[in-house]
């Protein structure tokens, strides 16, 4: 399977910030969008990503105001990206070495989607079934060929 499967199957939404915006405000958005991290595009480029571990080490941690510190403050700007073509294989060995939970997807230089850790231990587990479904149906002699 690849990364562009998964975003065939849950979309290619991009949530993102500025790197000028309030930690505040983006905390907020994440929290309203229900997810764990922004990335941050400033026109049009891929500037970093802000998560809630960067918060919590960066703000909290620190005892920075999250209305008064600014994203670029705190994002993290070595960027982690993968491409369409690239196999989930290749997903989750970035995912572990690095100790990440999200992967910019990018093609020509433009980012056309986000995956996350979730959303690739699904992928691996539905493929899983399948391939297991597949099998106990040979086995069971009812494969269609």
């Amino acid at each position: 399977m690849k990364v562009k499967d998964i975003i065939n199957q849950k979309g290619s939404d991009i949530y993102s910030v500025t790197s000028d915006e309030t930690v505040f405000n983006a905390i907020k958005s994440m929290s309203n969008l229900k997810i764990g991290a922004l990335l941050v595009i400033d026109g049009g480029n891929l500037s970093g990503i802000i998560s809630e571990r960067d918060y919590r080490d960066k703000v909290i941690l620190m005892g920075k105001q999250s209305k008064t510190t600014l994203v670029r403050e705190i994002m993290t700007s070595k960027v982690y990206k993968v491409e369409p073509g690239d196999d989930l294989n290749t997903c989750m060995r970035i995912m572990t070495n690095q100790k990440i939970r999200h992967l910019p997807i990018m093609e020509n230089e433009k980012v056309v989607g986000v995956i996350s850790i979730g959303d690739v231990v699904k992928s691996v587990i539905d493929e899983q079934k399948f391939e297991i479904d597949s099998l106990k149906d040979y086995i069971a002699g009812g494969y269609p060929g």
